[in-house]
């Protein structure tokens, strides 16, 4: 809202008026939010495909699950508990270095992480389920797929955080997380559980190239508008005197 002071026959009055906001200059990703963002993926893919490669024969990719190459008496459980926990990790990093994306998408990023390495504290056990497991996971999958949605801006200067395009995104990783529920007794679980993890794993990676890609706005002048850039961290303050011969206006931004 903006405010403008008139003076008008020496008494001055206060008018709430529409006017622009001065946002503050576009925040990029940090370089280590890069880094993150590029491992998790490979990390994920890399960490089922050589866990996978180390079960004795019978392990079914397509039909088995991620969580089943880190349960209790899985060969080499270790490769699969070291990989949730380091995509966990690369969550949390991108989350907290994805600065053009809003506050409480990064926050459920974050959050995502801190699950997915939860998930890997709590394996499934030789048989049977753990609850601990299952709850955590639900948490995880769930999170990070939402988060894209939350990140949007309404104008963003990175496309990828646009809110049409997030929307669309959280959109597709839920559909692939309902499909993993369908298959809990299917013969495609492996499968549903692989596309909705690396989905998710491959976003934030997608947001940051995006990011790097674009070129913000710059920073604009006194008094001029600026894109809504993600989150704003404070609004400036500009005055404008404009005399008239009957009328003074004084423009002031709050």
């Amino acid at each position: 809202m903006r405010r403008v002071l008139r003076t008008h026959a020496g008494r001055p009055t206060l008018a709430k008026v529409r006017g622009p906001l001065v946002e503050p200059s576009c925040q990029r990703v940090r370089w280590w939010a890069v880094l993150s963002a590029s491992a998790a993926p490979l990390l994920l893919a890399g960490g089922w495909t050589l866990a996978a490669g180390r079960q004795p024969v019978g392990y079914d990719s397509i039909r088995d699950t991620i969580s089943s190459l880190a349960a209790k008496g899985a060969t080499d459980r270790w490769i699969m508990t070291t990989a949730l926990a380091g995509v966990g990790a690369c969550y949390v990093v991108s989350g907290l270095g994805l600065q053009p994306a809003r506050r409480r998408g990064r926050t459920l990023l974050v959050g995502g992480g801190v699950a997915t390495m939860l998930v890997a504290a709590f394996p499934q056990p030789a048989r049977g389920n753990s609850v601990a497991h299952t709850v955590t996971a639900t948490i995880a999958f769930t999170a990070l797929g939402l988060w894209p949605a939350l990140a949007a801006c309404h104008r963003s200067w990175v496309p990828l955080l646009e809110r049409g395009i997030s929307a669309t995104a959280t959109l597709t990783m839920l559909g692939l997380l309902v499909w993993f529920v369908l298959e809990a007794h299917g013969s495609h679980r492996g499968l549903a559980e692989r596309a909705a993890a690396f989905a998710e794993a491959l976003w934030p990676l997608l947001v940051v190239i995006s990011a790097m890609a674009s070129t913000p706005a710059p920073a604009p002048a006194s008094g001029s508008s600026a894109p809504d850039s993600g989150e704003p961290m404070a609004r400036s303050l500009t005055t404008a005197v404009t005399p008239r011969s009957s009328d003074n206006d004084v423009g002031i931004d709050s």
